[in-house]
């Protein structure tokens, strides 16, 4: 599938968080990162793209830093509340984009604001593979190491079979209408919902996964946000 007939889609960012774990003077989405914020080489693929076709960003809501940011004039880019908790920001994006003029079936890819080392052919690969499928998918990566099962007091209980885990990374693709009631539906169910995928699943449907690079990190510690920095610089 050539880059001109990939599906369009809408973006979603939620970027409510303020990254506690990075014990940093501000949200980790803003710290440095190649001369520009996390954040905003976050959206950079998106905002590359053709296919897309508008971005909603979910923000603190007295968020100090975007209005600094050169792209926050981007008129493909809608700003809205974020809420407690992802899903939340997640929710208040999609019904924004209702008012936008999106549609039940249009794609939407919900992408995390500290996770900036997305590449173009993921992407790419992402959009291609699910253009057709009936519930939608997410990037992930296979299971590296042995794993193991703990009880409570860390002393191992039974090593897992790791061809049967993966790690989920972002975007997470999905079609608005299923998407929108999914998470609306859990989150009045008080469901446990840590990403997109989660809401697809405790309604009742089967993600697929879509193996992409183990280098899309997401920016959690000091050590993430040094490896990037460490291996953008050997780019050079």
């Amino acid at each position: 599938m050539t880059e001109f007939s990939l599906p369009a889609f809408w973006a979603v960012i939620p970027a409510a968080g303020v990254g506690a774990r990075m014990a940093a003077d501000r949200p980790k989405q803003y710290l440095s990162l190649g001369g520009r914020t996390i954040l905003e080489h976050s959206l950079g693929c998106f905002l590359d793209h053709p296919g897309l076709k508008g971005l909603v960003i979910a923000l603190a809501a007295h968020d100090p830093y975007w209005p600094g940011l050169a792209c926050a004039t981007d008129s493909r880019i809608q700003r809205v509340d974020g809420g407690g908790e992802r899903a939340d920001s997640v929710l208040n994006a999609l019904l924004h984009l209702h008012t936008l003029g999106a549609v039940e079936d249009d794609w939407v890819l919900v992408h995390d604001a500290a996770r900036p080392n997305l590449s173009r052919g993921d992407l790419d690969t992402l959009l291609g593979e699910l253009a057709d499928d009936p519930v939608g998918g997410l990037l992930a990566v296979p299971a590296r190491d042995t794993l193991k099962r703990v009880d409570k007091h860390g002393r191992v209980l039974e090593t897992i079979d790791r061809s049967l885990i993966w790690q989920a990374y972002t975007p997470q693709m999905f079609r608005l209408g299923p998407l929108h009631r999914a998470l609306a539906d859990s989150l009045v169910a008080d469901a446990t919902i840590t990403d997109e995928a989660s809401a697809m699943e405790w309604a009742g449907q089967t993600p697929r996964l879509i193996e992409g690079r183990s280098d899309n990190i997401k920016v959690t510690r000091p050590e993430d946000l040094e490896w990037l920095r460490l291996r953008w610089a050997n780019r050079r």
